[in-house]
């Protein structure tokens, strides 16, 4: 037998049997000590033992504890095994698991579980969270509910006046507490105005409880994707909107308000009075509230007059007149022009008209008799607003809308006080300028076929702040609609070749002898030394010395005013310098400079200057050097003051600040950013102030004070401008012929040849007379102030072979481009050196590629870029054009000119 112990027999029993078992018969109570623990090899019970037995379990606990050792104590040395379990560390023993404590509300994590199961919530976690969730919401829905109130449109829609005031504080006018307003009885709106409403904006009106969750929800989902999130409103909730005019802030807040506020009175309003209240405070543009004010305000009828057209038209302007009113709103937004406006208008009628069919509220019969949009008078205004305090006020208003600050809905409502920039000293001025020259020169009853529809527009502007103080936008505000000072349409002519000179001291021009790429990045800054061809009918070429040619394979031929070459220059290129092709206003230098520096760069030129992007026309074309776009004076004249001010740019503003009854709510901030370099600005000024020191523009010199600035005339004849400069204030005048009539269609700007008695009307006459005689006046208290002195700049570019001869001296305007046109003088009379006689003209009129010389293929005709003068009427030829070549479809097949 080994010596080592035999490792003794498992008790066939554990936990309490054994206890119970262990446990000795003496009269002390202690129970037998596990085996092992008292050194008996056998390890067994006696039968006595077995037999004794407790009553309970709490006796065989007291009695262990009075044997000294204790439940846990007993389990200790089998950790693991029953309580009370023999055998020690070698007992196997089953184990239990500990008594639960005191069970949790929410278990979780979960107690009966190991790992990350113990933090996966159970399904009645998940239920009653959900539950609770729900309620609350059902209960803060069910108390919002029970606090708002329905509103009333008369009570929250009181009208206010709007104070506007001059740049020095003192009252200009007040408006806004006559607004057009009027409510009527449901009976006296059209049932075709109801219907066209309701299949427009909300064709489940009658049946829905007041908002529409699936509107509601696609709104939200266009919006998360940044689209339009129109389609979420009823009309219900539109109704109560109209009737929250006090607060129109986009927050969820507010629109969980308009929410419960909506289905209140969706339940607690008739439809039909919903209805009603909707078309008598919605807002259809023209400060008309209301059906019965908006019918008076486009067709003057009672709406109970209305036909279905005209319902259809109304419930297009409800989703915004600003771009849906056929007049336009360009003051608010330059793309809500009359024409697009009609367009938008025209479309969402037809689109009305279609749906009232589809929906069983007009027959097809009926809809088939409005195919047009229906006749809409002229916008009328406040008898307060004539005058040029119409426009001041429109071009103020639509600067506070643009702000943010406030929509053009709670302005209507009135209760604002704004403060302009506007000096009325000088308004005053200007609109004087500008009559003198109705009274003294226009007759439209004595020449009414030159003299009718002339049009001018002016805005003058500080150089320092961009500040508008003044602007003539027409006859009369309350006549005459457009703001002339404000709106494109009259093409700028030379007064753009400022922004190729600019562009080429800025960018510079690229080398002829790089590929593309290369020559973008490799350029050479211009001087104003440099040398340039002034020679009539030249032929234009690109950068890199090949001849351009249109997408349909023609060349393009520049001609200058009158056919003339430049009077400084030796043929046969007649090359002068750029500050003398800039006075006499030669348009084949300034296109050959504008291909040389890249027509992107010269439109990127115009734009750092201030001009809006959507103003300029035909950047891919030759001709867009010389001003085939149409900026607006204000833009024109802030542009030019980025130049007075040594390049630095600033935003036009005509509005300060903005006040009601909470105080101070907007106040502009001016906001620079260096355009041009001072070097290329200063430069520029230097140059145009030679123009009218002895070049063009001398009608507009101001005795002791500098000046400079730039003519321009276009194409046809079809309007003129002169814009210039002082180091404080900058203006601009533009001139025009446009039919003031709406009704005439196809519109078109006319002819100015003999208009004012004059054989043609350059920016050198009249613009430039305005000018004069306005700037004689603003100035007045100014301190007398000089242009910075410029610092030279680029290189001398084509000093060779024909450098610029000594120039005789200046010739007035009235022998310059400005003035009546006189035939080209030959060379023997203008050049002492012999040159070949011109030669007689061979080609065909539309053999594009021919070079005889004279006459040669233009840009692209017909359809070239600016032109929307149509051609209905023969154009004037090239020699009675003074830089002609704007308009690309009045030409058809001469050769392109520009404007002076």
């Amino acid at each position: 037998m080994s010596e080592h112990r035999r490792k003794p027999p498992q008790p066939q029993g554990g936990g309490r049997a054994a206890a119970r078992r262990g446990q000795s018969g003496s009269s002390s109570g202690r129970r037998a000590a596990p085996r092992g623990a008292t050194g008996s090899p056998s390890g067994s019970y006696g039968p006595e033992d077995e037999e004794r037995e407790y009553g309970s379990r709490a006796e065989a606990r007291r009695a262990a504890q009075r044997s000294g050792g204790g439940r846990r104590r007993a389990a200790e040395p089998g950790r693991g095994g029953r309580r009370g379990a023999p055998g020690g560390s070698t007992g196997p023993g089953r184990g239990r698991a500990a008594a639960p404590g005191k069970k949790r509300l929410i278990d979780y994590p979960r107690h009966d579980k190991d790992g990350w199961y113990r933090w996966v919530p159970s399904w009645r976690l998940v239920s009653g969270l959900c539950i609770a969730f729900f309620g609350c919401l059902v209960g803060a829905a069910g108390l919002a509910y029970a606090m708002v109130s329905v509103p009333v449109i008369d009570e929250s829609a009181t009208a206010q006046n709007n104070v506007y005031y001059w740049s020095d504080n003192s009252r200009m006018v007040a408006t806004g507490g006559d607004r057009n307003r009027q409510s009527v009885n449901l009976s006296q709106i059209p049932k075709a105005m109801r219907n066209a409403v309701i299949s427009q904006e909300n064709k489940t009106f009658y049946s829905d409880s007041g908002i529409d969750p699936k509107g509601i929800a696609r709104a939200v989902f266009n919006m998360a994707k940044g689209g339009d999130t129109q389609g979420g409103s009823t009309i219900t909730q539109q109704y109560v909107k109209n009737a929250m005019l006090n607060d129109q802030s986009q927050t969820v807040s507010r629109k969980v308000k308009e929410i419960f506020v909506s289905i209140k009175v969706g339940a607690e309003e008739p439809k039909d009075k919903i209805l009603e209240g909707y078309l008598n405070s919605a807002y259809y543009g023209r400060g008309a509230y209301g059906i019965q004010a908006a019918a008076r305000a486009y067709f003057n009828v009672d709406a109970v007059d209305l036909n279905p057209g005209q319902c259809a038209f109304l419930s297009a302007v409800l989703k915004g007149a600003t771009y849906y009113d056929p007049a336009g709103s360009i003051s608010i937004d330059p793309s809500a022009t009359p024409d697009a406006n009609k367009k938008r208008a025209h479309s969402q009628m037809q689109d009305t008209l279609d749906k009232m069919v589809e929906y069983g509220h007009l027959s097809q019969q009926e809809r088939a008799k409005y195919p047009e949009l229906p006749r809409v008078k002229n916008p009328q205004s406040n008898a307060q607003l004539g005058g040029q305090i119409g426009y001041l006020v429109r071009l103020a208003k639509s600067s506070v809308v643009r702000s943010g600050v406030v929509s053009e809905q709670q302005l209507e409502k009135g209760g604002y006080s704004i403060y302009t920039t506007f000096d009325k000293k000088k308004v005053d001025e200007l609109e004087k300028a500008v009559q003198k020259v109705y009274k003294e020169r226009i007759d439209p009853k004595k020449r009414p076929d030159t003299d009718t529809h002339v049009q001018f527009g002016g805005a003058s502007i500080d150089t320092a702040t961009g500040a508008i103080k003044a602007i003539y936008g027409g006859e009369d505000a309350t006549k005459h609609f457009t703001n002339n000072a404000d709106v494109t349409g009259a093409q700028v002519g030379s007064t753009f070749k400022p922004f190729v000179l600019a562009a080429a001291m800025k960018w510079g021009v690229r080398d002829p002898d790089l590929g593309e790429v290369q020559a973008q990045d490799e350029r050479t800054v211009v001087s104003p030394k440099s040398l340039y061809s002034g020679k009539n009918n030249l032929k234009i070429n690109n950068y890199d010395g090949s001849i351009w040619e249109n997408e349909k394979g023609e060349q393009w031929r520049q001609e200058n005013d009158g056919k003339k070459n430049a009077t400084a220059g030796s043929p046969p290129d007649f090359k002068i310098d750029l500050r003398e092709a800039m006075r006499e206003s030669i348009n084949s230098a300034f296109v050959q400079l504008g291909m040389d520096v890249g027509l992107d760069k010269v439109k990127e030129s115009a734009i750092d200057a201030g001009l809006l992007e959507d103003s300029l026309a035909g950047s891919g074309y030759p001709s867009f050097s010389i001003g085939v776009s149409d900026p607006s004076a204000i833009r024109m004249a802030g542009a030019y003051a980025t130049f007075a001010d040594s390049g630095k740019q600033r935003e036009p503003y005509s509005v300060t600040k903005v006040s009601n009854k909470d105080g101070t709510i907007y106040t502009h901030k001016v906001e620079e950013k260096q355009a041009f370099t001072a070097k290329v600005a200063d430069n520029v000024t230097d140059v145009l102030k030679t123009v009218v020191d002895k070049g063009t523009g001398t009608n507009a010199q101001l005795p002791g004070r500098e000046v400079a600035g730039k003519t321009g005339t276009t194409d046809g004849n079809k309007s003129a401008w002169f814009v210039g400069y002082t180091p404080q204030l900058s203006t601009a005048i533009s001139m025009y012929r446009y039919p003031d009539d709406e009704t005439i269609k196809d519109r078109k700007f006319l002819e100015m040849y003999g208009t004012g008695d004059e054989t043609k009307i350059h920016g050198a006459s009249f613009p430039s007379t305005i000018w004069q005689d306005y700037m004689s006046e603003a100035v007045k208290g100014l301190k007398v102030e000089k242009f910075p002195k410029p610092e030279p700049i680029g290189e001398v570019l084509n000093d060779a072979p024909s450098p610029t001869p000594t120039p005789s001296p200046s010739p007035s305007a009235s022998e310059t481009e400005e003035s009546s046109p006189s035939p080209s003088p030959s060379p023997s009379e203008t050049e002492t050196s012999p040159s070949p006689p011109a030669p007689t003209q061979t080609c065909g009129v539309i053999d594009w590629n021919c070079d005889d010389g004279n006459d040669g293929g233009n840009g692209p005709g017909g359809n070239g870029p600016g032109g929307s003068d149509g051609s209905e009427s023969p154009s004037p030829s090239a020699s009675e054009t003074e830089e002609g070549g704007n308009n690309g479809n009045s030409r058809g097949n001469t050769i392109w000119g520009a404007n002076g």
